[in-house]
């Protein structure tokens, strides 16, 4: 169905090839429609100042203020007609601070003559530093006419009682933008609602037009309250119906069911296990199995803490496939994690992982290992164990998607650390099948309810939030390398501790180091401020390090690097000298963020700690206190006490819940886009909704949409929603939710 051709006439028709390039340029608005949908950030009220206290730097704002004087200076100057040169100093003031604004040569004539001490105005620019104070240079302004009925109206006109301040540009300043907006608001009228009659009115909620309205031209508080209730409302329902769309239809693709034959592999496994489940891990199989044993492919999302046992809950499903008559095949992001799931996969197994070898146990299978690096003879020998069915499981990395790849009957796929793979390399592994496989997708990022009903909303969600018996705590500490040196030398003096205790310890630092433009990159893009030193230099690097503890606080002790450009089989035989005790510290970057399990390491230092997320410095964390012994994690910066970096860092210090920590982390990063667009570099589809603020209404949208799927899956009575539907499932996101 077409989208309302009104709300989807180009911006150029209205506004002008100019202003309309501009919007599509920076803004990413082409239709009357994307304008509408364009919100107010916030608004300001004509007898409320801004807070000029607050101002970020480097950031274009806009601000409400008064100027409180102006002075218009002489200097010499070689570029100025007679030698002299102008500049016009305004300084503004809302109550809470102060601000200078600075025109300078041809550009001081117009502001000198308006911006007179009193006069009240809208003020838009890039906050600057100069001579240690904040400054706008040559910002654009908007006058704003004193409290006359006339110039009240005139206000009026493009401001309303409340002024909308919009996402702006240098290019485009708010008032331009809003201008924009009154000229195509009348167009609104002819919105059509995606929401069903039933569901507005039974909660109340306004039309689409009257949203808009309200949205851009706000008379009171109340107007922007109805509107915002409105506008989330849409966006939580739109989404959902997209996904209840996409669980119905994969409730219609057909599977093999697979139940595992009692007395078989699986229940050789269990009865070998030198220890028992913990319930967590008991109730979450039961969930896997009773979706194995339907015939439409299972979608379920497993989400557990660094440490619940996923791994093993997966083993047991891929066993149960196997028994079936199946295989299973397990994707993993990298190659030492993929090495390490196959050592570990083939340790828990014994003699139940040699299949066709002499001393294999009677229910037995093959176990086989599939990555890049793999020498001919053996990827040979491992491609000819798949298509025969003569290995069971296969582990491998994205080698296991390539063409060659073929499967006797491929019956599961789990996918491990879901975040790393792209749709693209999913959908191409699950297409491997026969029949569509079961899907079991492994995250140890703990994702808040919400979050997870939202982004793996045609997900089914199983989560294991016990730790198995026998795991430690991990105390976490930050250490504050540049206000307390003494502290980073106590960090390697702990490390040391530890060493002489039998144990071992991580060092992880965020880059290799092994070229200079590397260092190049990791400071371009960063904003830096002139306070923040620690900012200023590349971030610190693993063979530095490394050199630098070996020869200095960590001397005598046996210390090795691991990072992502080794060589393979160097990768493999360092992890291998590693887990078995050999090496006493291991210097790193990010590649034994998952995975990686070596009981005896109980120390990580995190070199310049502030460079990595919340959620990755608790995947980190999650490799010490494997064992019986208590872990130590170091978080160490240079990052001054007030700074929000710092503010992280000691929240990850405070708690070992990660589901607190994925909220704070959200709440930080704001969510990106859901649909997975954040990939491609499109604008987030979530312009109102905040996946963490508005539990509550994706919880209720998500119950209503399946209703209204269920009653009628093709929206044939809902052509509004329909129309809806299409706008934010363009092609390249339809695809992202078709791929799952």
């Amino acid at each position: 169905m077409d989208l309302v051709p009104v709300l989807d006439e180009p911006l150029k028709k209205t506004l002008g090839p100019a202003t309309a390039k501009v919007m599509a340029e920076h803004l990413g608005l082409h239709t009357v429609g994307d304008l509408l949908h364009h919100y107010p950030r916030r608004y300001e009220e004509r007898g409320q100042l801004t807070h000029l206290a607050d101002l970020p730097m480097d950031e274009h704002v806009t601000v409400v203020a008064q100027v409180a004087d102006a002075r218009l200076l002489t200097f010499a100057s070689s570029k100025a007609p007679r030698g002299k040169g102008q500049r016009l100093e305004v300084t503004i003031t809302d109550g809470s601070g102060r601000l200078q604004l600075v025109f300078f040569g041809s550009g001081v004539h117009k502001p000198h003559k308006e911006l007179l001490p009193g006069t009240r105005a809208m003020f838009s620019g890039k906050v600057s530093v100069f001579n240690r104070r904040l400054q706008l240079a040559h910002p654009a302004y908007e006058p704003l006419r004193g409290d006359s009925d006339e110039a009240a109206e005139s206000v009026d006109s493009w401001a309303g009682a409340l002024i909308p301040i919009y996402p702006a540009t240098a290019k485009l300043e708010s008032w331009k933008i809003a201008k924009c907006v009154q000229l195509v608001l009348p167009s609104a009228q002819e919105a059509v609602d995606p929401l069903p009659d039933s569901l507005r009115d039974g909660r109340g909620l306004v039309s689409l037009p009257e949203a808009l309205l309200k949205i851009h031209r706000p008379h009171t508080k109340a107007d922007i309250e109805d509107a915002r209730s409105r506008l989330k409302w849409d966006e939580a329902f739109v989404l959902q119906v997209a996904l209840a769309r996409r669980r119905h239809a994969d409730a219609q693709l057909p599977a093999v069911a697979r139940k595992p034959r009692p007395d078989g592999l699986l229940t050789a496994f269990d009865a070998k296990l030198p220890f028992t489940l913990t319930d967590g891990q008991q109730k979450v199989s039961k969930e896997i199995f009773d979706d194995l044993a339907t015939e439409h492919p299972m979608h379920r999302l497993l989400q557990g803490e660094v440490g619940s046992g996923k791994t093993m809950v997966a083993l047991r499903a891929m066993l149960a496939v196997v028994d079936a008559g199946g295989q299973a095949a397990m994707l993993a992001p990298t190659e030492v994690l993929a090495q390490q799931h196959h050592r570990s996969v083939t340790e828990m197994m014994g003699e139940l992982a040699e299949g066709g070898m002499l001393g294999g146990a009677e229910h037995s299978t093959k176990v086989v290992l599939l990555t890049g690096s793999m020498g001919a003879a053996g990827r040979r020998q491992a491609l000819l164990d798949l298509v025969t069915g003569e290995a069971g499981i296969v582990i491998g990395t994205h080698a296991l998607i390539e063409d060659k790849v073929q499967f006797h009957d491929l019956g599961l796929v789990v996918v491990d650390e879901q975040h790393r793979f792209g749709v693209e390399q999913r959908d191409a592994l699950r297409g491997k099948g026969k029949q569509p496989p079961h899907l079991l997708v492994m995250t140890a990022t703990p994702i808040p309810r919400t979050v997870a009903m939202t982004v793996f909303g045609d997900l089914e969600t199983s989560v294991l939030d016990q730790l198995p018996a026998g795991r430690s705590p991990i105390a976490s500490h930050v250490v504050p390398a540049a206000d307390k040196p003494h502290f980073l030398a106590r960090a390697w003096e702990r490390v040391r501790e530890e060493v002489s205790n039998g144990h071992q310890a991580y060092v992880v630092c965020p880059r290799i180091g092994d070229d200079a433009e590397e260092a190049a990159d990791s400071r371009k893009g960063k904003k830096k401020s002139p306070e923040d030193e620690a900012e200023k230099r590349p971030p610190l690097a693993v063979l530095d390090i490394a050199d630098q503890l070996a020869k200095g606080p960590l001397q005598g002790l046996k210390v090795e690097v691991l990072h992502g450009r080794m060589q393979p089989d160097d990768k493999d035989a360092v992890m291998r000298r590693f887990a078995a005790g050999e090496t006493d510290v291991l210097v790193a970057t990010t590649v034994i963020e998952v995975g990686v399990n070596v009981p005896n390491a109980t120390a990580m230092v995190i070199m310049d700690a502030d460079r990595f997320g919340v959620s990755q410095l608790h995947q980190l964390r999650g490799r010490v206190g494997r064992g019986s012994a208590p872990g130590l994690c170091l978080l160490v910066s240079e990052m001054p006490e007030a700074s929000a970096a710092r503010q992280r860092l000691n929240a990850v210090a405070a708690t070992l819940d990660g589901f607190e920590l994925s909220r704070i982390d959200l709440e930080q990063r704001r969510e990106g886009d859901v649909l997975g667009q954040a990939q491609s570099g499109a604008r987030t589809s979530l312009r109102m909704l905040a996946v963490i603020e508005d539990e509550e209404i994706i919880a209720e949208a998500r119950e209503e949409a399946a209703a209204v799927v269920a009653a009628d899956p093709e929206l044939r009575d809902l052509p509004g929603l329909r129309t809806a539907l299409d706008a934010l499932l363009d092609e390249e996101r339809e695809q992202y939710l078709e791929k799952g």
